[in-house]
């Protein structure tokens, strides 16, 4: 008996059986296909055990082999071409809209028309207005022809609704105005004498408008624009560097029932700055935080004056608003938040643990609460159970795609991992219902909320 020593034909023939052409052509195969294993028919073996032309010697094996790795390794680096390029990973509650901005753009503010929620505008700076007329899926550029006919290139700050009013207002001093829910906009004149910028301006209804600036200054329209009532007596410079720092007891009683000295506010003698951010409630009242951060100031409907109020943090503020129960949210430079003990005005503040990465967050935006109706019914039990439950979703934003969800009113925060490949900072968290939310940030990034 003589023993004979396999060849290589035998055992790689069924791979290697190519005709010339074949061979000749470059192939680039994928990962997936590299790994798996050929499959081997009964021609193929028949076909390797009887040609003798397929046969291969050791330095011919060698160089298929060498070919073979070539090719995964090519496959490997280029397999990502073979398939459609992603920008970034989907989130898992929200999505990225596209829209036609420059690069560099800040959007800044979002607002819909109440009676059509798919009809709504986006602003932000390099004169940014944007319409949609689907929700927010597609976004279109709108230009007003009052305000290209200037050179400036407006930043708009704000926008608001109310029915099918809707006002804008913008910085250089810009005040628009539509009555047909944005399918004409006209411009309003302003007074050369107006303190600040405006930075903020709410629909309150019918011809009606509440509008801020950056100095302090509130006023009230009635008549679609034409004339503006002072809600405050003077701006916040006014009311912290007046006289009433006196020590004559006659002022000091003059004016402790007017106003509320800055005596005692960290920051506030001798103030010269502006507000960094102002937000309304729907009550009407405001919270402010100054332009340094070193304290916060408040505002109520029918008073004279705004109210400076020490900041209880270490900290200096960034930016603060208003929770869906009535208290206040707080956050700080370099990543804190800090909610309100109980609800209303307060300075007492406790700080929630947040993952944001070190990252600061920008802003805060609360859902409604909703209140989710469900019955039960026993089999045992003729009459089924009503019963509800209670949800207090917020969302924060932050830099660098910081995104953080809560479900218990702030006690909470998870971070939203999926947005961390979203290279741009989140200045703004809206929702204009329980439905519909928009996030806004630099470079044109605007995500919508899916729920």
């Amino acid at each position: 008996m003589m023993l004979v020593k396999p060849s290589l034909s035998s055992l790689f023939a069924p791979r290697l059986n190519r005709t010339n052409a074949q061979a000749q052509q470059p192939r680039f195969i994928s990962t997936s296909r590299a790994c798996s294993l050929p499959s081997s028919d009964s021609s193929s073996s028949s076909s390797s055990s009887s040609s003798s032309s397929s046969s291969l010697n050791r330095r011919q094996f060698v160089s298929q082999t060498a070919t073979l790795s070539l090719s995964i390794s090519l496959a490997a680096t280029t397999g990502l071409y073979e398939q459609p390029a992603k920008s970034e990973e989907a989130l898992s509650a929200w999505e990225r809209v596209y829209i036609p901005v420059d690069p560099g753009v800040v959007l800044l503010d979002i607002a819909f028309v109440p009676d059509d929620l798919n009809h709504g505008f986006l602003l932000g700076t390099r004169q940014t207005l944007l319409e949609t007329k689907d929700g927010g899926k597609t976004w279109a550029p709108r230009s007003i022809p009052s305000a290209e006919e200037e050179d400036f290139n407006y930043r708009f700050n704000s926008i608001s609704f109310k029915g099918k009013e809707g006002w804008i207002v913008g910085k250089p001093a810009i005040l628009l105005h539509t009555s047909d829910a944005g399918e004409s906009w006209e411009r309003i004149p302003l007074s050369s004498q107006l303190p600040g910028d405006m930075v903020y301006i709410k629909a309150t209804g019918e011809k009606s408008a509440e509008m801020v600036t950056d100095e302090g200054a509130i006023y009230i329209t009635s008549n679609r624009g034409y004339n503006w009532r002072a809600a405050v007596q003077e701006t916040v410079s006014a009311t912290l560097n007046s006289s009433s720092f006196q020590t004559s007891k006659r002022l000091t009683q003059l004016h402790c029932f007017c106003r509320t000295v800055s005596s005692g506010i960290s920051g506030a003698s001798y103030y010269t700055g502006t507000f960094n951010t102002v937000n309304r409630s729907p009550d009407g009242s405001y919270v402010a935080v100054s332009s340094r951060g070193n304290f916060y100031l408040t505002w109520q409907p029918g008073q004279a004056f705004w109210q400076p109020h020490n900041r209880a943090v270490a900290r200096r503020i960034q930016n603060m608003g208003w929770r869906a129960d009535g208290g206040l949210w707080l956050l700080v430079r370099g990543g804190g938040l800090f909610l309100s003990k109980g609800t209303g005005i307060t300075e007492e503040f406790e700080e929630v643990p947040v993952q944001s990465r070190g990252f600061g967050i920008l802003d805060v935006g609360y859902r409604s609460q909703l209140k989710y109706a469900f019955r039960i019914c026993f089999s045992s039990h003729p009459k089924c159970i009503l019963s509800s439950q209670l949800l207090d979703e917020a969302w924060a934003a932050g830099g660098s795609g910081v995104l953080l969800k809560t479900t218990n009113g702030g006690k909470t925060w998870i971070r939203e991992k999926a947005a961390d490949n979203i290279a741009a900072n989140l200045y703004s968290v809206k929702f204009i219902n329980e439905k519909k939310g928009f996030v806004l940030g630099n470079d044109g990034v605007l995500l919508q909320y899916l729920g």
